[in-house]
């Protein structure tokens, strides 16, 4: 594992050809996080801010993105509006407490999903279910 000067920021290199940026204010959610998406074999970099993710999203190759919707300073929404400005075909993940989907939201994230009991198996399947589609993007693409 690397881990980057600013506090609360780690790159962690696994075997799996996916990119993982994972962005949540709520150090032992994102450690959760990270740590099943790095069972799963995904390299993961990790944020605890939405400032420091847009400068990693920038610095590292980045598959798919998964952010908290509410986080102090730069909300999900913010991030992922400028993420998609700066690359916009990267699959992006909202996970939030709110029940229903924002309107500010459509059109942003690719998916939303409600922090709950049953995030962790949701999670998966939509993190594999979107690279699969980015990658049968990119294939017919070449």
């Amino acid at each position: 594992m690397i881990r980057c000067c600013q506090r609360g920021v780690t790159v962690s290199p696994a075997s799996s050809s996916a990119t993982i940026l994972c962005i949540e204010d709520e150090p032992s959610q994102l450690l959760l996080r990270k740590l099943l998406l790095e069972s799963e074999g995904y390299a993961v970099i990790t944020s605890e801010s939405g400032q420091e993710a847009l400068k990693l999203f920038q610095a590292h190759p980045v598959d798919l993105v998964i952010l908290d919707y509410w986080m102090s300073g730069l909300n999900g929404v913010s991030v992922a509006r400028e993420m998609k400005r700066l690359k916009f075909d990267i699959p992006i993940i909202i996970v939030s407490a709110y029940q229903s989907l924002p309107g500010e939201v459509i059109g942003i994230a690719d998916a939303w999903l409600r922090k709950a009991e049953t995030e962790t198996a949701d999670l998966l399947h939509e993190v594999a279910t979107l690279l699969k589609r980015q990658r049968a993007k990119s294939a017919s693409c070449e």
